[in-house]
């Protein structure tokens, strides 16, 4: 049987425990939805579900096209290509084994502020990114270890017992701005990108278009800086969705390229608790 840890998303955060996991020798699985809504796509491993591979940092995701294909992957023992599946619903950890795949660990990385569906019996090892998630060893909980990802002077902390702070809805400040650097839909509808991501832009450029049942409205900057990211073309976003993101240090370009401080400490710390609940266990993942 070949072993195997199971993520459960493909966004920047996500993408930050993936690399990690790879960099280090283990075989991984991405399961992702049909639709991923990741803003910082060029670091996001989710990507190739539209685009069949996505690289990041020299490590590359794979689409697979069904839990047989992304078996055969993993079989192949090549940590830096990782096959991605989409599966919403975690799937694959029931056909795993009959696909000779030993699922270790399970790494929810959805960042969707709250559980969908990931608990303790899904593998030996369980851990869990950010807010809507308890660990420890009581009936109710839901993960072995807990990741914070707010920023601040805890970011990245394993939590053992208990769970991570609740989301406050305030972005992380760069160069001064917070709520100001986040680009939100103005209307329900399919994006249309007019700039790509990376362009350096001006307060009041047209960053897309949201092609309403209204017509053409205009997704607007609203500051000077780099399009840090933005979210897949034809997507259909609602009124009010997050949608980019505009950094207002045009130095700071290649940023987009490469993976944040945040996903990088994040995904050490995913894979420290990784390393540390099955070593307390007694599992062993590769």
């Amino acid at each position: 049987m070949m072993k195997c840890i199971v993520v459960r998303g493909g966004g920047d955060l996500a993408t930050g425990a993936v690399h990690a996991l790879a960099q280090c020798g283990f075989s991984s699985l991405i399961l992702e939805t049909a639709t991923p809504s990741a803003i910082r796509r060029k670091v996001s491993f989710c990507e190739a579900v539209y685009e069949r591979t996505a690289s990041v940092e020299g490590v590359t995701a794979h689409l697979a096209s069904n839990a047989g294909a992304a078996a055969e992957m993993i079989r192949k023992g090549c940590s830096t290509d990782v096959p991605l599946l989409v599966d919403e619903n975690c799937s694959f950890l029931s056909a795993a084994s009959g696909l000779g795949i030993e699922v270790t660990a399970v790494v929810d990385a959805v960042i969707a502020k709250r559980n969908l569906g990931t608990h303790k019996s899904m593998a030996p090892v369980v851990i869990a990114l950010g807010p809507g998630f308890t660990a420890g060893s009581a009936a109710y909980c839901d993960a072995d270890a807990v990741i914070e990802t707010m920023r601040g002077h805890n970011l990245s902390r394993i939590i053992t017992d208990g769970s991570a702070a609740s989301d406050t809805g305030i972005p992380g400040i760069i160069a001064g701005f917070g709520r100001e650097r986040v680009v939100h839909a103005p209307a329900a509808g399919c994006i249309e990108p007019e700039r790509d991501i990376g362009d350096t832009v001006a307060k009041g450029d047209i960053l897309a278009y949201i092609s309403s049942e209204n017509g053409l409205v205009p997704v607007i900057s609203p500051l000077c800086g780099v399009l840090r990211g933005m979210i897949h073309p034809g997507y259909k976003v609602a009124d009010g969705m997050k949608i980019a993101d505009v950094d207002p240090r045009k130095s700071e370009r290649k940023n987009c390229f490469t993976i944040s401080d945040k996903s990088r400490a994040i995904g050490n710390s995913a894979l420290h608790a990784l390393l540390m609940i099955a070593c307390e266990k007694g599992v062993v993942l590769w």
